[in-house]
């Protein structure tokens, strides 16, 4: 049975997915771990560090599947190393192969650099599902482009925009995060390959050669130097997914806001048979975007641990980035979760516009001020004006009636402009401002994303 929700058939579906549970299934790493012993033999191989025949039939080997892999976890018992592998691997090897395994490595090297590889498959997953939630976000800037909605700050009414423009904004952020992402490569797709505190000592006269083959062969990065206690790349892989978490709760967020029985303006997808309440059977609950959003808040949560771990001493110090074999593949399972919750929220969102149209007047004219001060204020002044709609505004606030008949009976108004005039700036439809510019600019910069 399992111990852990990931895992669990009761509650697995709310935090993992079976294609991130692959990758850092047992098998997974376990394979990880050969094909880094392996890319090592063929290079020492090739290099005429180890023979050839040897390292081949290493290689050949290098299956997981035949590998006794309770075995390692009876050894880790006694050896937090890789040496419970190394046994393991050794028993299945002919012709005294085993004795060539491991050659001048150290188990560090062994383990970093599987991380790595496992960090990288799940890197694919996240990235490819990031750019698929962009592409949703990015139909809806085009769909919704002048759909006037209210635009809100401190969390009231405050001018109107347009739906499109709210996404394009979430898209935008996407956009960065995504190509952050991808910035990112470089630096922490290194492989690590450098013996016991880094010198090569082991390796003498091919050391630096082997590091580079084999590294080619495993399509990483080659290190400057080791980075055996250096763990700023594994602390910028959990931050940058906790970055990307950021982004992704704030627009589930407010989603889930906008979901409000007294706003309604989006929802969720819903569909019949789905159940919100035990006892309550009207209820359409935000239940996903919940999910969604106490995922992303635990990946968030996940990065300060990895940081700490850079606090590391000397040239090893075990203590520090065992950490990291917990809280980086914890990470990744929830945000791909996260990813492929909310990429089926994005792509199947409901729109109410008919709601959206609502709400631009629930406030009877009051979200217009701006556009009645900046029509006086051509007549009489800035000041002057945002105080004679101030006055306006807050007697019309007070006493719950329109802005209009307050201002038709205001004498600088009435002066300055007719009812005709008054009505043309209390329509928030003539005050979108460059929202559907702004929406065109976002769809421009993406459009690689929108296309494929």
């Amino acid at each position: 049975m399992s111990a852990t929700v990931i895992d669990s058939q009761i509650h697995g579906f709310l935090f993992g997915t079976e294609e991130m549970n692959e990758v850092f299934s047992e098998k997974s790493w376990v394979q990880k771990w050969l094909d880094t012993e392996a890319a090592l033999a063929q290079a020492q191989g090739e290099l005429g560090v180890i023979p050839k025949e040897k390292a081949d039939i290493i290689v050949k080997y290098a299956k997981a599947d035949l590998i006794d892999i309770p075995s390692i976890g009876e050894g880790y018992k006694s050896s937090i190393t890789i040496v419970p592998l190394l046994n393991a691997f050794k028993k299945i090897l002919p012709e005294h192969a085993g004795e060539y395994v491991h050659w001048g490595a150290t188990s560090q090297d062994i383990v970093d650099t599987g991380m790595v590889l496992l960090e990288r498959d799940a890197y694919d997953i996240i990235l490819r599902d990031a750019k698929a939630c962009l592409k949703a976000i990015l139909k809806l800037v085009k769909k919704y482009r002048d759909t006037p909605e209210a635009g809100r700050t401190h969390v009231v009414h405050a001018i109107p925009i347009t739906f499109g423009y709210k996404a394009a904004v979430w898209a935008d952020e996407l956009g960065r995060q995504i190509e952050r992402f991808e910035g990112m490569k470089k630096r922490v797709f290194v492989g690590e390959m450098a013996g016991a505190v880094g010198t090569l000592a082991s390796q003498p006269e091919k050391g630096l050669e082997t590091q580079q083959r084999m590294f080619e062969i495993l399509g990483l990065e080659v290190p400057t130097i080791a980075w055996h206690v250096a763990r700023d790349n594994q602390a910028e892989f959990a931050s940058m997914l906790a970055l990307l978490a950021g982004t992704l709760g704030r627009i589930a967020h407010e989603i889930f806001t906008l979901q409000r029985t007294e706003i309604l303006e989006l929802e969720e997808p819903f569909f019949m048979g789905k159940v919100g309440s035990s006892t309550m059977p009207h209820k359409r609950n935000p239940a996903v975007l919940e999910n969604v959003l106490a995922l992303l808040r635990n990946v968030r949560g996940i990065a300060p641990t990895v940081v700490e771990s850079m606090v590391s001493e000397n040239e090893r110090d075990w203590g520090c980035f065992i950490s990291e074999w917990e809280a980086i593949p914890r990470a990744c399972e929830l945000m791909a979760t996260a990813l492929h919750k909310t990429k089926y929220i994005l792509e199947n969102l409901i729109v109410y516009e008919k709601h959206m149209e609502r709400n631009l007047f629930v406030q009877k004219g009051l979200m217009m001020s701006e556009c009645v001060m900046m029509h006086l204020a051509r007549k009489l002044g800035r000041l002057t004006s945002h105080h004679i709609v101030y006055n306006a505004c807050m007697e019309a606030y007070e006493k719950e009636i329109p802005l209009k008949d307050v201002l038709m009976k205001t004498k600088e108004v009435e002066d300055a402009f007719t009812e005709e005039e008054i009505d043309y700036m209390l329509n928030p439809h003539n005050y979108l401002g460059l929202a559907p510019v702004f929406c065109d600019r976002v769809l421009a910069k993406y459009a690689a994303y929108a296309e494929a």
